[in-house]
């Protein structure tokens, strides 16, 4: 492996030892705060104890900042390794400091929603952080999936959408950041819709965590190393034939 094969396994590595075990941590917290809620409804008590709920809301910020993270670290490798090895930097400099400002101002806020206190600037810094996702996914140099280009006829056409790891991660990523912006309302709401929301919505989120994890080992297995690139670029992906 070289040094750009090596970073690549950057944005795994962080999925892996971080993100995957907090979402089982706050899951589990998440049903704890749950049952407690239910025991004391009915019984006035329960040997839950309360420390749960504000153990879930703070470890459940931790995974949304680090889902989004990450998601800023996968994007960004592609991106820059690209643009570096086809000289976008001096062929088209005014998209590669633009992508390096969306960068920097998706960065920041996220930061900033993290402090927001009013439900103004959080939907404000919300929308710019999933913003800046979107357009940052949007750059030619990122693999999508849903766009495939067959070497052999050398045309794109329209690939398999619905298993592709960029697409569910920005889904799970920006259902992270609406998570961020709603924890407030939460609380506040005494109707509940907010917390039904909250939950029915992160339902969906542990489920694409686990198509997430199918998808990113399968990428894995398909992108070649470096140095073998050149070949395998060369097979005939329609009919899974290659030349000696």
């Amino acid at each position: 492996m070289n040094l750009e094969d090596s970073l690549g396994l950057i944005h795994p590595t962080l999925a892996v030892a971080f993100v995957f075990p907090l979402i089982g941590i706050v899951v589990h917290y998440a049903w704890q705060t749950r049952q407690r809620r239910l025991h004391a409804k009915e019984n006035g008590k329960s040997k839950i104890p309360p420390t749960v709920g504000s153990e879930h809301v703070k470890l459940g910020r931790w995974l949304s900042n680090a889902v989004v993270s990450v998601t800023l670290i996968g994007i960004a490798y592609p991106i820059f390794t690209k643009m570096a090895k086809n000289q976008v930097w001096t062929q088209d400099s005014f998209r590669a400091w633009f992508v390096v400002l969306m960068f920097a101002v998706t960065v920041a806020s996220l930061v900033i929603l993290n402090r927001a206190s009013t439900k103004t600037w959080r939907a404000v810094f919300a929308t710019l952080t999933g913003m800046g996702l979107i357009i940052l996914g949007s750059q030619p140099e990122v693999y999508r999936r849903g766009e495939i280009f067959d070497f052999a006829t050398k045309q794109w056409f329209t690939g398999e959408w619905y298993v592709s790891h960029y697409y569910s991660g920005i889904v799970a990523a920006l259902l992270m950041i609406f998570s961020l912006a709603i924890i407030s309302d939460i609380y506040k709401d005494r109707t509940n819709r907010w917390r039904t929301t909250h939950v029915i919505l992160n339902c969906v989120a542990v489920l694409l965590f686990i198509g997430q994890g199918m998808t990113g080992t399968r990428d894995l297995l398909e992108i070649p190393l470096g140095w073998q690139e050149t070949h395998l670029y060369k097979c005939d992906f329609a009919n899974k034939t290659c030349p000696p």
